[in-house]
Order: structure tokens, then C-alpha cells, then sequence
């Protein structure tokens, strides 16, 4: 398994038991023993995708909540909330990765921890978010 994504199942793991059980950031990853024994450029990025994710939160539940129609943060499944979190903070916020990996990491991890069909709402939401920022960005 490669570096980011095992960084990213790190990330995910980490932001669904925050959600869940509530907790700082540091005190989650120093009690991650899957996180301790990872090679550190996995942990690194696991550690930059969850740090962002909280850091723009408000931002990206802002963009989720307006890109997925019909569907409140609320109702989503934890593991699909928080997959579409860390996809969304690497579309927004990390421009080096390509769109098209990060809706297929995304796609993948929905499909390993997520239900039947979080792989298909994970990629509607996504492919129709990039969609609307390409449109967006030639607008300018």
C-alpha cells in the first residue's frame, strides 16, 4: 500500500474517532498506535490531512453541505462525512494532487470502510464539486 494512502486511512480513522468520541488532535494521534508504526512520510501525511481538515472544517461542512443536495452533514453516514472531509480539504487546499486521485482515494477508501453505496454518493458529491470549482475557476 503506498505512502498517502495509507496516510489517508490514517487521516480518516483518526477524524471519525474524533468525531465520535471528541478529543484533541494531539492526544489522538499520540494515542494511535497505527499511527506510531507507520513509515513517518505516511504519518506526515496523515498528520497534514487531519490537522487540515479540523483547521478549515467550518469551510469545508460549508462546501459539503452545499455541493451534497438534499443530504444535511447530519444525515450522512460518519465514515462518508469524513471521507468527503479529507477529499474535500485536498481539493481545496492541497492543489499538487490531482483532482482525479483524489476522488479515486476517496472512491476507494468509501469502498473499504463505507457502506455498499458510499462509493457511488462519495463520487457524485466529489466529481460534481470538482466539476463546479473547474467551472468556476475559467469563469474568472
Amino acid at each position: 500500500m503506498g505512502v498517502r494512502r495509507r496516510g489517508r486511512e490514517l487521516a480518516l480513522q483518526l477524524l471519525y474517532q474524533r468525531e465520535l468520541a471528541g478529543g484533541e488532535v494531539d492526544a489522538l494521534a499520540a494515542s494511535s498506535t497505527d499511527l506510531q508504526e507507520v513509515p513517518p512520510a505516511a504519518r506526515e501525511f496523515a498528520s497534514t490531512l487531519l490537522r487540515g481538515v479540523i483547521a478549515h472544517l467550518a469551510e469545508i461542512d460549508r462546501e459539503l453541505t452545499g455541493q451534497a443536495d438534499n443530504w444535511r452533514l447530519e444525515r450522512m453516514a460518519a465514515v462518508d462525512r469524513n471521507i468527503l472531509r479529507l477529499a474535500m480539504f485536498e481539493l481545496l487546499h492541497e492543489p499538487d494532487t490531482p483532482v482525479s486521485v483524489v476522488i479515486d482515494e476517496a472512491i476507494e477508501l468509501a469502498k473499504r470502510y463505507g457502506s455498499e453505496r458510499s462509493s457511488q454518493f462519495v463520487n457524485g458529491v466529489l466529481d460534481a464539486f470538482a466539476q463546479r470549482v473547474r467551472a468556476t475557476a475559467e469563469a474568472q
